[in-house]
């Protein structure tokens, strides 16, 4: 580290005002602060007595996110080998996956970094931290056949129009990844949804899609007729614990609600993630699943008869619930909000999910449309609390 303390040290000169390459100081100061430890001291208030900066905070949430991303390329490439008839071991299907995943994460970070820089220079301001996670968790938002220019315009309207064009990091009221995934879904809509991502065999072509090898299980669900969801599941193949560990098609980084679990577990413990807003997450979506149990009958969709806690591992619900709403920035902040805003966040995932046939999917939005709502419960939070401590006085 002295080394590398050492070289940064050289070129600083270069960098700061009056340098010659001092337009550019919020590339090197991005770069210093990645690779090393901030001397900066605050000189007021308000003051926060700890090591981690921002930088180490958004690095923490892409530690929790490597098990996603790792097990996310072995599923591809194990898909791949499915819908080709062929068994893999590990290291082939994870080769095939990384190479399949890795350009879409490349581009992402690529494209994102650049706009970030862009930015940063513009305005003469230090660079971002908030892309060290949004250029990671938008492809893993993304199914593995998304084209790579599709990719870059989609972390181009989640990093400017979904961040920048608000102030950047901080100032945004939506979260960035799925501003930038929403912009796709209804731009592009035959890519990112419907029957065609998720078969093996491509209409137009007829020749076999990279990744995948069937519909998924929240499109099983959704599509069931005449029986059961929970039996069109199954008659597909797909268990409980199959979707759990995820061994099955969908988006980079939904399918294994094992790995988003350890995931979850690092947020919690270095404190980086609100466990407030994950369980009460949980317990909305598995509130309006029971709801739906309850009022469920023979006319009624299949799906609103499917176990509340098939819920938790279909779909986006796990990643959005954990790596999503609990978003520093665009979440609510008081601690009662949390539960509120969560708890909410929930119950319109499965809401959507179950009563519109056109989008069986349901937390993207529930979660973009509860960053709209997140700065009113704060709001009246705070305004109930400063009313009851004034019946007090």
């Amino acid at each position: 580290m002295n080394f590398i303390e050492k070289i940064m040290e050289k070129q600083r000169p270069l960098f700061e005002k009056g340098g010659k390459l001092e337009r550019f100081y919020p590339m090197f100061e991005a770069g210093e602060t990645i690779l090393l430890w901030t001397n900066e001291r605050t000189k007021k208030g308000p003051h926060i007595r700890d090591g981690l900066d921002t930088k180490r905070f958004m690095m923490t949430v892409v530690v929790a996110l490597l098990p996603v991303l790792i097990f996310s390329m072995y599923n591809v490439g194990l898909q791949h080998f499915k819908a080709i008839g062929q068994s893999a071991g590990f290291m082939d299907a994870f080769s095939f996956g990384a190479w399949k995943v890795l350009p879409l994460v490349l581009v992402s970070y690529a494209v994102g970094g650049f706009w970030e820089v862009l930015f940063a220079v513009l305005r003469k301001h230090e660079v971002n931290e908030g892309f060290l996670v949004t250029g990671l968790l938008f492809p893993l938002t993304l199914p593995a056949t998304m084209p790579l220019w599709q990719a870059a315009l989609g972390i181009t309207f989640g990093v400017v129009i979904g961040k920048e064009v608000f102030g950047g990091t901080g100032m945004n009221i939506l979260n960035p990844a799925l501003t930038g995934r929403a912009f796709l879904f209804f731009a592009y809509p035959g890519r990112i949804s419907g029957d065609q991502v998720w078969t093996a065999f491509h209409s137009a072509t007829d020749k076999l899609v990279d990744g995948f090898s069937g519909a998924t299980p929240l499109l099983v669900a959704s599509n069931a007729t005449g029986e059961s969801a929970t039996h069109a599941l199954s008659s597909h193949g797909f268990t409980f614990m199959d979707m759990f560990y995820g061994f099955i098609p969908g988006s980079l980084g939904e399918t294994s609600t094992l790995m988003i679990l350890i995931g979850a577990l690092i947020l919690i413990v270095t404190g980086v993630g609100s466990w407030r807003i994950m369980l009460s997450t949980l317990l909305g979506g598995l509130f309006m699943g029971w709801l739906f149990n309850v009022l469920a009958g023979p006319e009624n969709s299949p799906i609103m008869s499917l176990p509340a806690y098939y819920h938790l591992v279909l779909g986006g619900f796990a990643l959005g619930a954990v790596f999503m709403a609990t978003d520093p920035v665009s979440a609510a902040q008081t601690t009662t909000g949390k539960w509120i805003y969560g708890f909410l966040i929930g119950v319109l995932a499965v809401l959507i999910r179950t009563v519109n046939p056109a989008y069986p999917e349901g937390m993207m939005l529930a979660i973009l449309f509860m960053n709209v709502f997140s700065p009113l419960i704060d709001y009246y939070v705070v305004r109930a609390n400063i009313k009851r401590r004034l019946s007090r006085a």
